[in-house]
């Protein structure tokens, strides 16, 4: 009783562990995405823990409500932050086979993000603001169309591992699936839904605030305090989600399998943070080198990625080889 006693709080504690590590990484992640892209435009930068000393001035500082704010406004920070959170804890960063792993379901990730992007589109148009109704409009119009590409994508890696449970679809990956086309075609999907969830060019741009184009932000302009700090956190965890998530499904290796030892474990950790440094470096590469495109451009941009994940779990039917 003793030993299964130990084990269960064993398994909570490196439960735990995972937990605390994306949401301690999470800024760290957004402060390597500004530096690598400071330098690519011959630019010093700030330092890459600029986003922890960003958050902890926003938490000093006092919430500023609009005098016709309703309940939901208030709630929506703690709402958004909650759900992102567990999302992107659920996602296996370091080990597979986590005490929380039946739950860490690619259904469940997408429901609990399309949770949170509801809540907040609502808060948008809480106020009564032209700003935050055009953002809301803007996120429902993407939103509309990335869901659906996230299910197509879901379903093609359903298909291959026989499971929406992404331990098991990291080990089915890891043993070994050989090159295929289905899979090819989901990755670039989910790129593609991932800059536009998160709002990256070529989608928007999150460090301007033009009233033209911007759509997350436009959402938040109301929002100040410890509300904009929750606010900010949730999109770099987010983002850390996403990442996670192509470094689980697509590149798996390093992953520390159920009931490994400690070394297995640090192993894990120290792959996965060269897998989000990598990210990083990609994703800013990819940001330099590509211009933002007009809002109306992005169904198109979009649409790309659903057709994408729909032609692979097509293929997966003709052919389970492919």
């Amino acid at each position: 009783m003793d030993l299964m006693a130990n084990l269960q709080i064993a398994n909570l504690l490196v439960q735990g562990t995972q937990m605390l590590l994306v949401l301690a990484l999470a800024p760290l992640l957004t402060g390597l995405v500004r530096k690598v892209k400071a330098r690519l435009t011959r630019r010093r930068g700030a330092s890459v823990f600029q986003p922890y000393r960003d958050l902890a001035r926003l938490l000093n500082k006092e919430a500023v409500l609009a005098h016709n704010a309703s309940w939901l406004f208030r709630a929506v920070p703690y709402l958004l932050f909650a759900a992102t959170w567990v999302a992107a804890a659920l996602v296996p960063t370091f080990g597979t086979g986590l005490i929380f792993s039946w739950s860490a379901d690619l259904i469940v990730i997408t429901a609990l993000l399309g949770s949170a992007r509801f809540f907040l589109a609502l808060a948008g148009m809480d106020v009564g603001t032209s700003f935050g109704g055009i953002g809301s409009s803007r996120e429902v119009m993407i939103s509309s169309l990335a869901e659906p590409a996230m299910i197509m994508i879901v379903f093609s890696l359903a298909l291959v591992a026989h499971s929406t449970q992404l331990s098991t679809i990291a080990s089915v990956m890891v043993a070994g699936v050989g090159l295929r086309v289905s899979l090819a075609l989901a990755l670039v999907a989910l790129a593609i839904v991932a800059v536009a969830e998160n709002g990256r060019i070529p989608v928007d741009n999150p460090a301007t605030h033009l009233e033209l184009t911007m759509v997350h932000e436009a959402m938040v302009l109301e929002y100040s305090g410890r509300h904009l700090a929750l606010i900010e956190l949730a999109a770099q965890l987010k983002l850390l989600l996403f990442i996670s998530l192509v470094a689980c499904v697509f590149v798996p290796w390093g992953l520390a399998p159920a009931g490994a030892g400690a070394g297995a474990v640090v192993l894990g950790m120290a792959s996965y943070g060269a897998k989000l440094a990598a990210g990083a470096v990609l994703l800013a590469v990819f940001e330099t080198s590509i211009a933002k495109m007009r809002v109306f451009r992005v169904p198109d941009f979009l649409g790309a990625a659903l057709m994408l994940g729909l032609l692979g779990t097509l293929l997966l039917f003709v052919s389970r080889i492919l």
